[in-house]
């Protein structure tokens, strides 16, 4: 994939997210997302490819943009053929609350590069690259635990497992403090405590439970630039679950999917942008003339480049000081 486009996609999951923090702590959720689709789309529209979403806000019955077949880009004869996964904000609610880790992201690969993931949950284990290849999902939770102490040199009670606070998790928070770990239970949006499982000193060890299918293939797509792993199972919880994925081609529901599954090709770019202030990035802060972001930007062809990306946006016409 060409070097330059991920420069575009910073500006995309940039957009995305001053947009969306302009709605911080205003509590309507669904404003919140329909302002970062907005500013996601326009954005997406200016980059030099032939698009095509294969993870977004859903159907195009469900979505009036960024739904999954949408064509984006500048589509110019000779550009590239690119499949995007995005979540215009990642955390809805923590941005309309103002709580923590809210995220915007993409992720982009070659056609091809990035599956079409269905719409249920995947029950999960993210870990990063030390303990990758030393846990299993088909195992039990004391003994993935056990690994991934030993992985990282530490005790067990040393963890940190964040896990999404659901019903659902009723068992597996039970089995997590029988084995000792220390949990960190959230309300919503476990794709950045995924991220910052793979990053060495965010305090995040590992992320479990089930979430959402499609956000599992964004996850994927950052482990295959960090280096960590994850591994999952899908998951039917509504009526009609099993047949839509038997149609779909996901009639083995004990297939375990990991990274080369989720996100086959190794020529990956992913870029998140902090929307509110969280472990793993900082949100988007205001000042007279414009906005300061903070965003991470990954590749995964090598050689692979993690970067930091603090950058201020000056308003047009602005002429005063820029607040450090």
């Amino acid at each position: 994939m060409h070097e330059a486009l991920g420069g575009h996609f910073l500006r995309v999951a940039q957009e995305a997210a001053i947009a969306s923090a302009r709605t911080i702590g205003y509590g309507e959720r669904k404003h919140s997302d329909h302002v970062a689709v907005e500013a996601m789309r326009a954005e997406m529209d200016a980059v030099p490819m032939r698009g095509r979403i294969v993870i977004g806000e859903g159907e195009r019955d469900e979505a009036p943009m960024l739904y999954i077949g949408e064509e984006v880009g500048t589509k110019g004869p000779g550009t590239p053929e690119i499949d995007i996964a995005v979540d215009p904000l990642e955390g809805t609610n923590l941005c309309a609350m103002g709580a923590p880790d809210s995220i915007t992201i993409i992720a982009a690969a070659p056609k091809g590069g990035l599956l079409h993931a269905p719409d249920v949950y995947l029950e999960k284990i993210v870990v990063g690259p030390r303990a990758r290849g030393r846990i299993s999902i088909e195992q039990p939770v004391a003994e993935n635990l056990l690994a991934i102490a030993k992985s990282l040199d530490r005790k067990v009670r040393d963890l940190l497992i964040v896990v999404l606070d659901r019903p659902r998790h009723k068992q597996l928070i039970a089995e997590i403090r029988q084995a000792g770990a220390r949990i960190r239970l959230i309300a919503d949006g476990d794709l950045a405590p995924g991220i910052a499982a793979a990053l060495s000193g965010s305090g995040v060890h590992a992320v479990m439970g089930a979430g959402g299918a499609p956000e599992g293939v964004l996850t994927a797509a950052a482990m295959r630039c960090l280096g960590g792993e994850i591994q999952g199972r899908l998951l039917p919880a509504r009526e009609g679950d099993v047949e839509r994925l038997a149609k779909a081609g996901f009639g083995d529901l004990k297939r375990v999917f990991r990274v080369a599954d989720l996100a086959p090709s190794d020529d990956v770019v992913v870029c998140a942008s902090g929307v509110t202030d969280g472990a793993l990035l900082r949100g988007v802060r205001f000042f007279g003339g414009g906005q300061r972001t903070q965003s991470l930007l990954m590749t995964s062809r090598a050689p692979r480049t993690i970067r930091f990306v603090d950058q201020v946006h000056v308003d047009e016409g602005y002429e005063g000081s820029v607040e450090a």
